[in-house]
């Protein structure tokens, strides 16, 4: 019972920070139909970014409580940078090309941001600042720490701010509207490349407060860090139904939660010597099995409210 538990705590960690890079995955396939490959490495920048300011501010004896979050808010906006450049840049003068364009367009972007990351931040690991102390809490013999906590409920907090966003403001209408039908909403006097730039602006926010969120948990950040968690929150996107935001946080909270059950029985199983090679596999298995059995994901895009 005790592995139960530990595993559903390590899950919802996990997941939550699949939901939130999802996020910018389905926001914006629900509006161009794109799938933005490069999005995994926005969340890389933004680790980089993060940690960067955070070192120097803390090496010119600021204290850590006002650190954190003005790295943060510089990781944010960096970010919303890099993700209206890449739109502006890459994605809009192919926006009536053919499906295949766009797709090698943002293959391309997440290698040239990869090695662009590596020549200025090096190939080594950077190692995250201990802020707090970080204490582990005993919860029927599993154990979760004060960032875990923090983790889950600032990706708890940020998701229902989003959804909050998209259906209750004049700017959610205008993503539902231009995601339903560009040249109608433009009719009614909607700014169609305004409301696209945004919405790949509010997806690379998200990703620099994920960026932030998997460093300091794993208590580092490398230049390709994004490369395979861009992969499985894309699984997790897939897996709820693409172009769905509630989709988008119910598949990265199951895809987590069934990486980490896999993971931790198989290393039971095998006195904890295979779980953790094994962990990455289960998130494919899943988008297979996805593809094959429900090729619209679990919510279907019959549901979908598309942002």
């Amino acid at each position: 019972m005790e592995i139960f538990l530990q595993q559903i705590i390590n899950g919802l960690v996990q997941g939550s920070v699949y939901a939130l890079v999802a996020l910018g995955y389905t926001m914006v396939y629900g509006i161009l139909g794109l799938i933005n490959f490069a999005h995994g490495e926005v969340v890389m920048v933004g680790a980089m970014l993060a940690l960067s300011a955070l070192t120097g501010m803390i090496g010119w004896g600021l204290s850590p409580v006002l650190a954190l979050p003005f790295s943060l808010l510089l990781a944010m906006a960096g970010c919303m940078l890099l993700g209206y450049s890449i739109e502006r840049i890459a994605y809009r003068p192919l926006r009536h090309a053919p499906r295949l364009a766009p797709l090698i367009t943002a293959i391309g972007v997440s290698i040239v941001l990869q090695n662009l990351a590596m020549m200025i931040w090096g190939r080594e690991y950077h190692a995250f600042p201990k802020l707090i102390a970080n204490q582990p809490h005993h919860i029927a013999g599993a154990m979760i720490n004060d960032i875990q906590i923090i983790i889950v409920i600032m990706a708890l907090v940020i998701m229902l701010a989003l959804m909050a966003v998209v259906h209750r403001t004049r700017l959610g209408r205008a993503m539902r509207a231009v995601a339903e039908n560009q040249h109608a909403a433009q009719l009614m006097g909607v700014d169609v490349n305004r409301v696209i730039s945004v919405t790949f602006m509010l997806g690379s926010a998200l990703a620099a407060i994920a960026g932030l969120m998997v460093s300091a948990n794993y208590g580092l950040a490398h230049y390709y860090m994004g490369f395979l968690l861009g992969l499985k929150a894309f699984t997790a996107a897939v897996l709820g139904g693409i172009g769905n935001l509630r989709g988008a946080m119910l598949g990265g909270l199951l895809l987590g939660l069934i990486e980490s059950l896999g993971a931790g029985y198989i290393g039971d199983l095998t006195g904890g010597f295979m779980g953790s090679q094994y962990q990455d596999v289960f998130a494919f298995f899943v988008l297979i099995a996805v593809l094959v059995f429900r090729p619209s994901g679990l919510l279907g895009e019959r549901l979908a409210e598309r942002a």
